[in-house]
């Protein structure tokens, strides 16, 4: 009698109809071969039995496993819109995905290396850190595609979206209000944080307005944006009339620290952020921030990795995909006229 807590195997089924595994097999593949009798019995048999195909096992047996690893920050709501597109599209295509994510306590490193040992046949990474060289190695074990970040060779499929044109879109956006005195909020020293401030700093030449360029240390979350505020109040010098921050958690901190130290925003200051995540759009916060296309962003991703495991493509490509403004409620006319100033 068959153990209830036990799984049911092929060999169970072979057992009950009196027939070998590979007969059985051939039944529940749906292969020809064994006749219409034999065919029923195997199917009623692993009907009662409650028999379901082990699709590990098969995809082992094929030396495919079938899944696409995904690097993430645990932390960034924007990943994990980015998460969800991706589970519709690889779905699509055949594929699951196996997540492995970025901490507090666990690095890009180690959490790479777990989507190795998972037998991942793809891997994508979000905004990843890694050097070049390294992403070049890792896409010579398995296809590899970043999201979100520019990478400096030719060996490593991208998506992204420009950002330095995002960020110039945001700083023009305010200049058109009047702005002159606007800030930067940093995001630190990772490589998405170069890109966009490169931006804010091309956006301010072209706007004439170089020489008040001001790039305010910061980082890529809330408790950066809230640190950088103190330090803006802290000073009792005049805030900026506008600041543009590198993603939408630092704004949310910088907005969270004026708002409870009564500054009025877009009053005093008007804030912009970037990524247009699911915060962003709340009612109560309201961000004019600048918007990427997850859904196209993910589906690029993999259309591109489906095509190196198919074997249809081998040269790597870059697709850059065009930002877009949000204009909500955090940004207005500064203060006082620019001529005044």
């Amino acid at each position: 009698m068959l153990n209830p807590e036990r799984r049911v195997r092929l060999d169970d089924v072979a057992a009950e109809v009196g027939l070998s595994t590979a007969s059985v097999s051939l039944v529940l593949r749906g292969a020809p071969g064994p006749s219409a009798a034999t065919r029923e019995r195997v199917l009623a048999a692993a009907e009662r039995l409650g028999y379901r195909p082990d699709r590990a096992a098969s995809l082992l047996a094929a030396h495919r496993s079938r899944l696409i690893g995904v690097l993430l920050d645990v932390r960034s709501t924007f990943h994990a819109e980015l998460v969800e597109d991706l589970h519709e599209t690889v779905e699509q295509h055949g594929y699951d995905l196996v997540l492995s994510t970025i901490t507090r306590s666990r690095g890009e490193q180690r959490a790479i290396e777990t989507l190795l040992d998972s037998r991942c046949e793809a891997l994508v990474l979000l905004g990843p850190e890694a050097p070049a060289k390294r992403l070049v190695a890792l896409d010579r074990q398995v296809p590899v595609v970043t999201v979100s970040r520019r990478v400096g060779a030719a060996e490593v499929d991208v998506v992204r979206v420009a950002d330095d044109v995002g960020v110039g879109q945001a700083v023009e956006h305010l200049t058109g209000l009047g702005h002159r005195d606007i800030a930067y909020l940093d995001g630190g020293p990772g490589l998405i944080a170069a890109e966009r401030r490169r931006g804010y700093q091309g956006a301010m030449r072209g706007a004439g307005l170089a020489e008040r360029s001001r790039v305010l240390p910061g980082g890529p979350d809330e408790e950066a944006g809230m640190q950088v505020a103190r330090a803006l109040l802290d000073t009792g010098e005049p805030l900026p009339t506008a600041v543009v921050a590198f993603n939408d958690r630092t704004a949310v901190g910088l907005l969270d620290v004026f708002v409870r130290s009564g500054v009025d925003v877009p009053g005093q200051v008007s804030v912009v952020g970037y990524d247009d995540d699911l915060v962003a759009r709340l009612a109560h916060v309201a961000l004019t921030t600048v918007g990427q296309d997850t859904r196209k962003l993910t589906e690029h991703a993999i259309a591109l990795l489906v095509e190196r495991l198919d074997g249809t493509r081998t040269e790597h490509r870059e697709v850059v995909l065009p930002p877009y403004l949000v204009i909500r409620g955090t940004t207005g006319p500064p203060r006082e006229p620019a001529a005044a100033r």
